[in-house]
């Protein structure tokens, strides 16, 4: 954790205590949340890290069944790091930006060895773990630990920009965000755990970026709504996916993925063919993330499956 988001932390925002209702908030989590198999009691901290990493910028539907896969595969974390990087990345899937598959075995590998294959509970100690940013150590230790920490997504920036604030959100979290969702929070430390969760749950199903169903929303008062609902002053982009360098990165790595071992180039090459440039770029790309390798005889294999040691 950088200096700058330490003092942004510890910065005091003056909110009124009940901008968000939290008895309302809890009450209605407590009756409509969604059932998420990691929100399930004896659930472990480690399992509660993988679906933290697997839901970043992916919708539930696609990450539980893979989530479940993984638990029964890898129910701590040494289980992960005893594998190589190859098993995890064909593990993945298509759950997308696989750099995350890897940097959570790195993880692994750290918790097996130095922390006696627990996840700490201290953010402090969180953030300084392989893949785990700002946002993820505090998921954990809220989620998993059920500390009073502020934990901010979108969908927790939106709830607080609209209900609090009166404005549409635009723009990502920031560690600008977390004073005022902390000002938020209830005193009590088990019922901040959970109204951080409610508040994260309402900009997933009712406060939703597109079509907020403010019918359903459990509030009693919303600035946004007393404003006469005013929309972003900068639109937010569309990010496309078709034709781009991802797509393009993600069909080589899915010729590898059923391949079961090193291939030769003439087969990547197949996988795209629209663009031969944008195909050298993106398995160049993909050399210098330690996605993949190249072999001695010039084959192309995922990490850890061309030879290399798995452990490295």
């Amino acid at each position: 954790m950088t200096q700058i988001t330490r003092k942004a932390a510890r910065r005091t925002v003056e909110i009124a205590p009940d901008a968000i209702d939290a008895e309302v908030l809890l009450s209605w989590y407590g009756e409509t949340a969604r059932d998420l198999p990691w929100r399930r009691p004896g659930v472990t901290a480690w399992q509660i890290l993988m679906s933290e990493i697997m839901l970043q910028q992916t919708p539930v539907v696609r990450v539980e069944p893979i989530w479940r896969e993984w638990v029964a595969r890898w129910p701590v974390p040494s289980a992960m790091a005893a594998v190589t990087p190859a098993e995890v990345l064909r593990a993945w899937g298509k759950l997308g930006y696989p750099r995350r598959a890897l940097r959570l075995r790195e993880c692994a590998r750290v918790l097996a060895t130095d922390y006696g294959d627990e996840v700490p509970d201290d953010v402090e100690v969180l953030l300084g773990l392989p893949g785990i940013g700002a946002y993820t150590a505090r998921a954990v230790a809220c989620f998993a630990y059920g500390q009073r920490v502020p934990v901010v997504d979108t969908n927790v920036r939106r709830v607080v920009a609209r209900a609090v604030h009166g404005r549409a959100e635009a723009g990502n979290p920031s560690s600008r965000d977390l004073p005022e969702t902390e000002a938020l929070l209830p005193r009590s430390v088990e019922r901040a755990a959970v109204f951080s969760a409610a508040l994260m749950e309402l900009g997933a199903t009712v406060c939703t970026a597109r079509n907020p169903d403010c019918a359903r929303c459990p509030l009693p008062k919303c600035a946004w709504i007393s404003a006469g609902r005013p929309v972003a002053d900068v639109a937010r982009r569309v990010q496309k996916y078709e034709g781009t360098d991802r797509q393009a990165r993600g069909r080589l790595l899915d010729v590898l993925r059923g391949a079961g071992g090193p291939v030769e180039r003439v087969r990547l090459d197949l996988a795209w063919t629209r663009d031969p440039g944008q195909r050298a770029r993106a398995l160049d790309s993909l050399l210098v993330d330690g996605l993949i390798e190249q072999t001695a005889d010039g084959l192309f294999a995922l990490a850890g499956e061309g030879g290399s040691d798995p452990k490295d």
